[in-house]
C-alpha cells in the first residue's frame, strides 16, 4: 500500500504503493530508478540554464516537478486534489493548497529569492533556506516526489546564489530507527512548524561556488 493516506484517489496500482506511469512498470525498485535517472537529468538541465534572470516562482516550482516526471507520470506538476497525510504528519489540505502557494512564493520573491541573504553569513542564508524549504514540505502540494523536488528548487537557488547544490548525503543516510535525519527534519517541520533541524542539515551541506 502506498505510505501515504488519504481519502480517495486512483493515482496507485490496485493494492499497492506503485502510482500508475506510462511506462506501466509494476517493480518498485525498477520505478525508482528511472525516477533517480530522470531527476539527474533535471538537475543537469536546470543547472545548465540557470540565469540572472530565473524567477523561484510558483510556476517554476511547478515546471520542475512537470519537465522532471511528465515523461512518467500524467499528474506532473499538478497540484493534488485530496487531502493526504504521512505517518502523524498531516500536509495542508488541498483546498487550501493554491492559497498557501500563492503565499509562500509570494514572500520569497519579496526577500529576491534570498539574494543579498547569501551575501551576508551562511548561517542567515541556512536559515532562510530552510524557512522556505520547511514551508515547502507541510505544503507537500504533488501526490509523490515532493522531498527530491522541493531538495531540486533549494539546490538551484542555493547555485543562484554563489553556492554549490546543498550536499544532503549524510541527512539522507538511513539510521538505525530505519528513518534517516532529513526525514526526521521533516517531521517537525509539518509536526511542529520547527525547521532548526532542517537549518543544521542544510548549513552543514552548504559550501560556496
Amino acid at each position: 500500500m502506498s505510505k501515504y493516506q488519504f481519502a480517495e484517489s486512483d493515482i496507485y496500482l490496485p493494492g499497492t504503493g506503485i502510482p500508475r506511469n506510462h511506462p506501466g512498470i509494476e517493480t518498485p525498485d525498477l520505478l525508482h530508478e528511472v525516477e533517480a535517472t530522470l531527476l539527474q537529468q533535471a538537475y543537469t538541465r536546470f543547472i545548465t540554464e540557470l540565469d540572472p534572470s530565473v524567477r523561484f516562482d510558483e510556476n517554476y516550482f511547478n515546471a520542475l516537478h512537470r519537465d522532471t516526471f511528465d515523461s512518467l507520470y500524467e499528474w506532473a506538476g499538478l497540484y493534488r486534489t485530496v487531502d493526504m497525510s504521512k505517518g502523524g504528519s498531516l500536509f495542508c489540505r488541498a483546498v487550501y493548497l493554491e492559497q498557501e502557494a500563492r503565499r509562500i512564493f509570494g514572500e520569497l520573491e519579496q526577500e529576491q529569492y534570498l539574494k543579498q541573504t547569501a551575501a551576508g553569513t551562511v548561517e542567515k542564508f541556512a536559515e532562510r533556506l530552510a524557512h522556505y524549504q520547511s514551508e515547502l514540505i507541510a505544503l507537500h502540494p504533488f501526490y509523490e516526489l515532493n522531498g527530491r523536488i522541493t531538495r531540486l528548487f533549494f539546490d538551484l537557488i542555493a547555485v543562484y546564489n554563489g553556492y554549490e547544490p546543498i550536499d544532503y548525503s549524510q541527512a539522507l543516510a538511513e539510521g538505525p530507527s530505519g528513518q534517516n535525519a532529513y526525514i526526521e527534519a521533516s517531521i517537525l517541520c509539518v509536526q511542529r512548524a520547527d525547521s532548526s533541524k532542517l537549518q543544521q542539515i542544510i548549513q552543514q551541506g552548504l559550501r560556496r561556488a
